[in-house]
């Protein structure tokens, strides 16, 4: 006997309406919101009323954008605790290579883009933040990964892990492998796996032994790294770890699982 399924609720419509919004749609019309959130105009526009009187969503022109009090919600998650902290140090890891900067958390087998500090925008950087990646084809999420139960990770790991571009690793048992190795003091690498033209280097950031979360420096596949590259990340981290530990609150139970 089939089961019927129970309607969408109006909270997961309100949330279809704010997913729609993303980092190349910072403002949209109710057509807009309607078509990306796939619901009727009607239904829209009245989760935006409702929407706009709790501060979600803002009006903007003539269309809607975020509204404010999201960002001070957003700001107040334990993982803002650590970008505040990394901010910092992107900075100066930034100036001293050149190339962008990426602050990533796990989520699941996705990796989370919290911060990125570049030079600019152009096409050849990566996606912005808040964007949710394979973490199997980042090198952040590959330095995380590396820190789990790899035991445990090779039958949790869908398989095949999902491509983003042909040189993509797509068998498990060959990701296993390279996290080992990663796991045994290698960085974190990827040329090309997220997209093609570009390549990164990361490094995890451990405290009481778990990666909260990592770093990693994003650069054009064709370009030649400093050969210091690796030992200022690998510092940088290092730091960054030992400054959360220092500053993390005895109460703060949460901290790091929980990032």
């Amino acid at each position: 006997m089939l089961i019927a399924e129970n309607p969408p609720s109006i909270l997961s419509k309100a949330f279809d309406v704010l997913r729609a919004f993303n980092s190349h749609e910072r403002v949209m019309t109710l057509t807009e919101l309607s078509r990306a959130s796939g619901l009727p105009k009607s239904t829209v526009h009245r989760l935006l009323a409702r929407l706009i009187e709790l501060g979600a969503i803002e009006h903007h022109r003539a269309g809607y954008r975020i509204g404010i009090e999201l960002f001070q919600l957003g700001s107040t998650t334990p993982a803002g605790v650590m970008r505040d902290a990394a901010m910092p140090h992107m900075a100066r890891l930034h100036r001293w290579t050149g190339h962008t900067v990426q602050l990533g958390v796990l989520r699941q087998f996705d990796v989370v883009y919290l911060e990125k500090v570049a030079r600019n925008s152009k096409s050849s950087d990566p996606d912005g933040v808040g964007v949710r990646l394979p973490a199997s084809c980042t090198a952040v999420g590959k330095a995380m990964l590396a820190h789990e139960n790899l035991e445990d990770l090779k039958h949790f790991l869908p398989s095949p892990l999902p491509g983003l571009t042909p040189h993509t690793i797509t068998d498990v048992d060959k990701l296993i492998p390279e996290l080992r190795r990663i796991r045994q003091g290698e960085l974190a690498r990827e040329r090309e796996e997220a997209r093609l033209g570009l390549a990164c280097v990361a490094a995890p950031i451990v405290v009481r032994g778990f990666a909260v979360g990592a770093l990693s420096v994003a650069y054009p596949s064709d370009v030649e790294l400093d050969p210091k590259t690796g030992t200022v990340l690998r510092d940088t981290t290092a730091q960054l770890a030992k400054e959360l530990k220092q500053g993390l609150p005895e109460h703060a139970r949460w901290f790091p699982r929980d990032v």
